[in-house]
């Protein structure tokens, strides 16, 4: 009994953690909005600050963070590639409409992993796990009643970013778990080789100059507290939560993000206009599923462990 007790505790700690990071990821619509600049120079001052500041971190307690054997790195450095044009288009779609479309279209993703995972991480389809993706869809449609902006293309781009944004949630659960990578490594080379794809990309476009360096005070501290809290903290305690949970239960609750960012978008953004019949209606319908999973999932369970016990005891 105390250790089933103890199990709990520790399923409990990690849903725990598991909000504290989504509250995280709230703030980054809110800052893709703050900081004045554009959104490929985010992009990339994020990642390069959250890649350092983490081996600075790991440098500091003397911790290895070298991932070993070719194709181990390469496939981080392909994962690395999809996480920076995740934010790219996710970036992009916050600044071509707002902050709130942008964390709206991410609740997707969940869609995406109820047949990613399977796929990838070779594990059965889950009918329950599709159909809660559909419901959280239909909440985003409640919520999004009046969006501001260019929300046709601010929706393009959204939704393109919550399919990468599942694509590697997946991955890097699979490289964490099948390929045995730290996840404190995966972190630190994903950050830098999607700051590096960048900056040469942009440096070949013209791009990279003395004004590509030049910001505001205000900008700058914005950007540590993006690369530093919001990035290589929460990436790192994510990937750390989705080996524990499960990619797919850990998404599903990522769709928590939009009503935390739109809460935060009425006090730091002045976007009180979300704040209306529709938006309680796909909030609720949001929250309630992502309750819901959980749920359903400890009584699928019980119901597997009342079953093997009926056998166990059954004399034929």
């Amino acid at each position: 009994m105390s250790k089933v007790r103890g199990v709990r505790l520790t399923r409990f700690k990690y849903y725990l953690l598991l909000h504290l990071i989504v509250i995280a990821y709230g703030f980054t619509g809110i800052l893709g909005k703050l900081i004045a600049l554009d959104f490929y120079r985010l992009v990339f001052f994020r990642m390069l600050i959250a890649g350092l500041s983490l081996g600075a971190f790991l440098l500091l307690r003397k911790k290895k963070f070298r991932i070993r054997g070719r194709r181990a790195l390469l496939k981080t450095i392909a994962v690395g590639l999809v996480v920076v044009l995740h934010w790219l288009t996710f970036f992009k779609a916050i600044q071509v409409s707002t902050a709130s479309l942008g964390v709206l279209c991410l609740a997707t993703a969940a869609l995406h992993v109820s047949w990613l995972e399977p796929l990838l991480m070779k594990r059965r389809f889950s009918w329950q796990e599709f159909g809660l993706g559909v419901l959280v869809i239909m909440g985003v449609i409640a919520v999004s009643g009046n969006m501001g902006g260019n929300a046709t293309e601010g929706l393009f781009w959204g939704l393109i970013s919550a399919f990468l944004s599942a694509l590697f949630a997946v991955l890097n659960a699979k490289l964490n778990k099948k390929d045995k990578i730290p996840a404190a490594s995966l972190t630190i080379y994903e950050m830098l080789t999607g700051a590096l794809f960048l900056f040469v990309l942009l440096f070949f476009q013209g791009r990279v100059n003395a004004e590509f360096f030049t910001m505001r005070l205000v900008d700058f501290s914005w950007l540590l507290f993006l690369g530093i809290v919001c990035t290589s903290v929460a990436f790192l305690l994510m990937i750390d939560v989705i080996n524990k949970i499960g990619a797919y239960t850990a998404t599903l609750t990522v769709n928590l993000e939009p009503v935390y960012s739109i809460i935060l978008a009425v006090f730091m953004l002045s976007e009180n206009e979300f704040l209306g019949p529709r938006f309680y209606l796909g909030a609720f319908f949001i929250v309630l599923i992502v309750f819901a999973n959980p749920v359903l999932n400890y009584w699928q369970r019980k119901r597997k462990m009342h079953r093997i016990t009926r056998t166990r005891q059954s004399p034929f």
